[in-house]
């Protein structure tokens, strides 16, 4: 039987990484980010929506939407990254439930659903946030590492990765939520340990699993 995960992360933790890690091993891939993507796409009905909510401005010159522009507008204003949730949310979660469908009548082994805000749109109980998954899985690293990433990876000033990172919920409270976690602190090849040791725990057949 597929079992489905939610996996989550924060801001600099390298959950694209463990996905791809799980990818690799035979799991399948639904990335939240990715369908949000598509179905902000220049003439899609979403991208619309965004530009009467937030201005023109959030569109570029070709008609696309300016990612850094609407990142900034909602890292910085609760009030605007609770409007953006509305419109987005619902129409990302339908397009999951379809494709979470369509790999589970595929026989994958597993179905990984890469969700970054995971833990920060569901109630603050281990039960609830796992509702809809047979287990969820956070990729962890301090905040201070979290911090140090997104300046790197941005190239944005600390100031702007310290309010990033202060938007989402604290690393160490999605921690307590979560089933499982992958430390990402370390080297890429202890991330991959321990990435195929959960993927092989995850898949074991149910009776083995109770016997962990």
């Amino acid at each position: 039987m597929t079992r489905v995960i939610g996996l989550t992360g924060g801001i600099g933790s390298g959950k694209s990484t463990v996905a791809r890690l799980l990818a690799a091993l035979g799991a399948v891939v639904v990335d939240a980010d990715a369908i949000v993507h598509e179905l902000q796409a220049p003439g899609a009905p979403m991208l619309g929506e965004m530009a009467t909510a937030f201005g023109a401005d959030v569109l570029t010159e070709d008609g696309a939407l300016d990612r850094q522009r609407m990142a900034d507008l909602a890292f910085r204003d609760p009030q605007v990254r609770q409007r953006l949730n509305a419109i987005v949310h619902p129409r990302v979660a339908a397009e999951m439930a379809r494709r979470i469908d369509a790999a589970r009548r595929s026989g994958a082994p597993l179905v990984v659903v890469d969700i970054p805000l995971l833990f920060e749109t569901r109630p603050r109980d281990r039960d609830a946030a796992r509702a809809g998954f047979d287990a969820t899985v956070l990729v962890y690293v301090p905040r201070e590492v979290q911090i140090e990433r997104t300046v790197r990876r941005d190239g944005c000033p600390r100031a702007e990765a310290e309010r990033r990172v202060a938007a989402q919920l604290p690393i160490d409270d999605k921690r307590a939520l979560a089933d499982h976690v992958i430390d990402n602190t370390s080297d890429a090849a202890d991330t991959e340990r321990r990435v195929r040791a959960l993927f092989a725990e995850l898949t074991a057949p149910a009776a083995e699993r109770a016997c962990r």
